[in-house]
């Protein structure tokens, strides 16, 4: 294509609504369709990225392979294109701010009064279109985060208002998507809120093009024709997006609404070949249709918030379907399990995973876990700090190694198992400084996880700041607990296995990033069939 087309999806009314799906959805259309597309996600805070963040505050931080943290909504985008982003699918005011500040200090405005219009509209028009320019994709998909009308969103707004009319016709695009709540009392869907918020997009000088409607209850042609009349666009531009039974049903509804059709028709695009999601409606029926049935425990310490472990859960989905295995996931809290109770909380699982996190609260009921699991001979997995987790829990209660632990829990540990990275004990900014992005890893071909993955060389995303401390490495694995997957350059222990348990893996990166609707991750697959294993040999 001669020029990229651009797609801007803005919410309004309430948050969470699921742009991030919508955006997902239709990218998935467009890509069936033959077209070559990404999705941006600009996010209002002013971080100047998620890695800082606490995972109560905004759910997971999702890391892509060039060691980007970034916004959890990109893990989305990858599990639905199975295309990998980068730092430049993820911006937020603070790095907008930074960047222009920097550029002030350096000169570069010649002596300007350094202004939100035009300094920073500008520094978000030129992020906006860094993918289009570089000839790789025929579509890109730009999310604003938050809802329209919120302080820090104005300029973001201002800015797509800006290039909706440098672009020119029929070179973008813009879709707002809203609710129509139900009101039980009057049962009756109400339009209200969403002209409101169309209203507020208009005083703002932006017209949406297309309206998405989220509802629970469906949304007849009245209404349909009711929100055209009064939000200035056609009625077929109005789409339905009603409650789905899984985020995997919504690119399905979406061709049923025509979604794609109609950004097509107003982006004068032709479509290359009809959308069929052969393999997408292959995993959804799966998916529905399952043979067995396998609860997992996934120990942690933010469960309260399932979407601190957004990548997880779906790996699980991804692993399971694929094999016609509906997984059950238990949440449990880790700071819920002592040493007296381990048994009865963790009763009934036929799988245990203890989850990535950090700092010391939680980390003695995370220990008591993984000895439950190896005593017990049931199967279990471990991914960064549960990797470190079995690590200490070995070295305690099979080596004899008292009170063992990682130098980030007690500096001054006796036995410090897990020790800082050599890299980190000079860095002081607590932001974008860890071990971040895709590492290589060879593994022992007498392993369990060479069994999974079927190679020897392996990449995979990383986030850490301590590692296996290799001055235990051989007392470690005289004990039982073997080192089977090294990062060929500095030596450093990326997974470790006890061969005398059925299934026992622990892995200092992420799998969880990597796994996709099409492309289910081999760890997760290796561990779901061993829980199923498990399960029916008891």
């Amino acid at each position: 294509m001669a020029n990229t087309k651009y797609v801007f999806v803005t919410g309004g009314v309430t948050s969470s609504l699921g742009k991030g799906i919508i955006a997902a959805s239709l990218a998935k259309l467009l890509q069936e369709r033959g077209y070559r597309v990404t999705i941006q996600k600009f996010d209002p805070y002013i971080n100047i990225d998620p890695g800082t963040l606490n995972p109560y505050e905004h759910g997971e931080c999702f890391v892509t392979d060039d060691g980007a943290e970034t916004d959890l909504d990109l893990g989305h985008y990858e599990r639905f294109l199975d295309v990998n982003t980068s730092q430049a699918n993820n911006v937020t005011t603070g790095r907008v701010y930074q960047s222009v500040i920097d550029k002030e200090r350096r000169g570069e405005f010649l002596g300007k009064t350094v202004q939100v219009v035009p300094h920073i509209t500008n520094e978000i028009k030129e992020r906006i279109q860094i993918l289009g320019e570089t000839g790789d994709y025929d579509v890109i998909i730009t999310e604003l985060g938050g809802t329209v009308g919120d302080i820090e969103s104005l300029p973001y707004v201002e800015s797509v208002r800006q290039l909706t009319w440098e672009l020119g016709d029929n070179n973008s695009v813009v879709v707002h998507l809203t609710l129509i709540p139900y009101l039980a009392a009057a049962g009756e869907l109400k339009t209200k809120p969403t002209q409101h918020s169309v209203k507020m997009m208009m005083q703002n000088g932006l017209n949406p093009d297309i309206l998405v409607c989220r509802s629970e209850h469906f949304i007849s042609e009245d209404i349909k024709r009711k929100l055209a009349l009064f939000c200035n666009v056609k009625k077929e531009e109005v789409i339905s997006s009603l409650d789905a039974e899984t985020i995997y049903d919504v690119p399905n509804m979406m061709l049923h609404e025509g979604l794609d059709k109609v950004v097509m028709r107003k982006l004068a695009l032709t479509s290359k070949k009809e959308p069929k999601l052969i393999e997408w409606n292959k995993f959804v029926e799966k998916h529905k249709n399952p043979l067995h049935k396998v609860k997992i425990g996934v120990i942690g310490k933010y469960v309260e918030l399932q979407d601190a472990y957004k990548s997880i859960a779906e790996a699980f989905i991804h692993a399971g379907s694929s094999q016609r295995i509906k997984v059950k996931v238990e949440w449990i809290h880790s700071e819920d399990i002592t040493k007296d109770n381990v048994a009865r909380k963790l009763h009934g699982l036929s799988g245990i995973m203890v989850a990535p996190g950090f700092g010391n609260r939680g980390t003695e009921g995370k220990i008591e876990t993984i000895r439950y699991a190896r005593e017990n001979n049931i199967p279990f997995m471990g991914i960064c700090l549960g990797m470190q987790m079995a690590v200490i829990e070995f070295a305690r209660n099979v080596l004899g190694l008292e009170n063992a632990n990682s130098t980030e829990m007690d500096e001054n540990v006796k036995y410090p198992v897990i020790n800082l990275m050599e890299d980190q004990k000079e860095v002081t900014d607590m932001g974008g400084t860890m071990r971040l992005g895709a590492w290589d890893c060879v593994l022992d071909k007498d392993s369990k996880a060479f069994h999974a993955y079927e190679k020897e060389n392996i990449s995979e995303r990383h986030r850490h700041r301590y590692e296996f401390n290799s001055d235990f490495k051989e007392q470690i694995e005289a004990a039982g607990m073997k080192a089977t997957g090294v990062n060929p350059k500095t030596g450093l222990v990326e997974v470790v296995e006890i061969p005398a348990h059925p299934w026992f893996v622990a892995v200092q990166y992420h799998p969880e990033y990597k796994s996709t609707v099409l492309n289910p991750h081999p760890l997760f697959k290796d561990f779901v069939n061993a829980s199923l294993e498990y399960l029916e040999s008891k």
